[in-house]
């Protein structure tokens, strides 16, 4: 994985070269991955856990029974264990709790009738596993599923393979007695130095006495990352060498913003880690302050901050960022890991209570984009899904739910459903993987069929339809954009795909990924073509790719026209802190001026350029 520079470019070192702890006279220095922004200046408390870990085994047949009553045993005590957790959650900050809880009753659900418990009564029925050995086969096996699943999101399948390792080794550690870890003894105001911490870990931390964490193991966007973001505890994961280097009482500074750990700290760097205590206590107070200020340019243009939305999960961090609304929910997490359809009931329930905790504000639901993931196996049971040599170009999103349209009927009746029970305007649907008007043009009949359908039934339904809308994530869409914009109501122009489309490039292949670049001139001419095509016929039009959610291309996006951007929720503040820097003629002078250009080199020393005198006058 590659470190960061707090301002979120890669840095320059490759991922063995940033990590490998440095000395500076007696300071050692080690890089990780910043995690959680903030400065600590304390003492090394390091704390170990027993390996949740058990030789593989193997059962007579005759004690199959007992093996099966071992494993019920240690699903009821890792569920107590997690009601206590739940019951801790009052004594934690708010952000925290709405984090956690909806993490804890995930949890709740994989300790009822879930794959992993049935899958594991399974393997020791018919594979004479002895119960931990079966628990910690099936959840391998759901995680190799999991992430290996064709989705551009990565770091949502890494969180999903996480939950389910995570119980795996609670349940593990229950039957085999092994203790789990306290943080009754560490001592206020030091620094936490693990192999690991877990988010339940993270649950038991006081911010109140811990000055920082710092992590062998781990990465930005688990679950253990949004934890400690959410305590406000300065962080830096996955930083190796760690817990070799460090010793207990050690002094130490960590750096959760420059993911960095300095043991033996020089006198000049404690002098120089007091003053960024300072700079970041009103840094927080600046971005504390933006959650209620509005989203508009110096010369009083309005525009749109939404949040990407994966898991229910994430709903806390989305209030917290102050979001305007959703401006893409992907409804994969209802299909995955799963033997049978979510039926329209069970969407229903999955999407209100999403719809009515943003409370007016617009969601926009992104049907189903499904390209051969192994983790469907429902939907792989009625669709080949290695049929074709590249899944990428193969049989996904509309196109699959245009050959299976019961699937898209039961998504089109549950959001219709949600959106009767919910003020006019606020539901928008969005269809993925658009490439040409006739398949816009298709689910819209069906569509409008399934509403008919619904309103036969006596079914509360708007009396104005949800806007249907279109992805641009393809140079197909872009350029038949005003022909696709002819049927659509509105376009989220989706970044990160249409890079890679238009690129030819895997990001997730190391032989390729240096060449993904979104500032790419081909690519910006494609966001401008289908902009443009949108605002022609006075359309709102969006950018849902990870490119709305870079500060630092705010002015470029403003000047090509897009006044509405979607994001992960924890950039909301910085782009809003941007967007109130700048001004929207300046902005589209700038655009007019990237666009003149043929070189990526260029472009990218011109969009820094621009950032920096931003900052400057701010």
């Amino acid at each position: 994985m590659k470190t960061e520079k707090p301002d979120g470019r890669p840095d320059a070192k490759g991922p063995e070269t940033a990590r490998k702890p440095t000395r500076r006279g007696k300071e050692v220095l080690i890089r990780g991955i910043p995690v959680s922004q903030g400065i600590a200046i304390g003492a090394v408390f390091d704390t170990t856990e027993p390996p949740a870990e058990a030789p593989r085994r193997t059962i007579l047949e005759v004690a199959v029974d007992s093996e099966k009553q071992r494993l019920a045993a240690a699903v009821a005590a890792s569920r107590k264990q997690v009601a206590k957790l739940k019951m801790r959650l009052g004594v934690l900050p708010e952000e925290a709790q709405e984090e956690l809880e909806p993490l804890l009753d995930a949890y709740a659900m994989m300790l009822g009738d879930s794959r992993l418990i049935r899958g594991a009564r399974k393997r020791i029925e018919h594979n004479l596993l002895a119960a931990e050995t079966a628990v910690a086969d099936e959840a391998d096996a759901i995680a190799e599923v999991i992430l290996g699943a064709r989705d551009d999101d990565k770091a949502g399948l890494r969180r999903r393979a996480g939950e389910v390792r995570e119980i795996a080794r609670r349940l593990t550690r229950n039957l085999t007695q092994n203790p789990f870890r306290s943080f009754k003894d560490v001592p206020e105001g030091a620094i936490l130095v693990a192999e690991e911490v877990t988010p339940a870990d993270a649950a038991l931390l006081d911010p109140a006495r811990i000055a920082g964490v710092a992590t062998e193991e781990g990465g930005a966007d688990g679950h253990t990352a949004i934890m400690l973001r959410a305590l406000g505890i300065p962080a830096v994961l996955g930083a190796h060498g760690l817990t070799e280097a460090a010793r207990r009482g050690d002094q130490a500074v960590l750096d959760g913003a420059a993911g960095t750990i300095a043991l033996h700290p020089t006198a000049a760097t404690l002098a120089a880690a007091k003053d960024q205590v300072a700079g970041y206590a009103r840094e927080r107070t600046r971005l504390a302050k933006l959650r209620r200020l509005p989203a508009v340019t110096t010369d009083g243009e309005a525009v749109e901050l939404l949040a990407n939305m994966e898991i229910p999960a994430e709903l806390p961090l989305i209030a917290q960022a102050g979001a305007q609304g959703i401006g893409l929910l992907r409804t994969e997490f209802l299909f995955m890991n799963r033997e049978d359809l979510p039926d329209e009931d069970a969407q229903v329930a999955a999407y209100a209570p999403i719809v009515a905790a943003m409370g007016g504000d617009p969601v926009t639901i992104r049907v189903l984009d499904w390209g051969g993931e192994k983790d469907m196996e429902a939907l792989a049971a009625g669709i080949e899904p290695h049929s074709s040599p590249n899944p990428a170009l193969g049989l996904r999103g509309i196109r699959m739910l245009l050959k299976r349209t019961e699937l898209l009927e039961a998504q089109f009746a549950a959001i219709l459903r949600v959106a009767g029970g919910a003020p006019d305007g606020v539901v928008r649907v969005l269809l993925p993987m658009v490439t040409i008007p006739s398949e816009v043009k298709a689910a819209r009949e069906i569509y409008e069929r399934v509403a008919r359908r619904l309103r036969r039934r006596g079914e509360r339904l708007p009396d104005k339809l949800p806007d249907l809308g279109a992805m641009v994530e393809t140079p197909g869409a872009a350029l038949a954009a005003d022909a696709i914009a002819l049927e659509a109501d509105f376009f989220a122009i989706g970044t990160n795909d249409l890079a890679m489309y238009t690129l030819a490039v895997d990001r997730s292949d190391a032989e390729v990924s240096h060449l993904y670049d979104p500032l790419h001139p081909a690519v910006l001419r494609l966001m401008q073509f289908a902009t443009e095509a949108a605002l022609r016929l006075r359309m709102p039009v969006s950018v849902c790719g990870e490119m709305g959610g870079n500060p630092r291309l705010v002015p470029l996006l403003l000047g090509l026209g897009i006044r509405s951007l979607s994001m992960n929720a924890s950039a909301i503040p910085r782009v809003k802190q941007a967007v109130r820097s700048l001004d929207i003629g300046d902005c589209a002078r700038f655009a007019r001026r990237v666009m003149e250009q043929s070189d990526p080199s260029r472009i990218r020393e011109l969009v820094d350029g621009f950032a920096s005198g931003v900052t400057e006058r701010g």
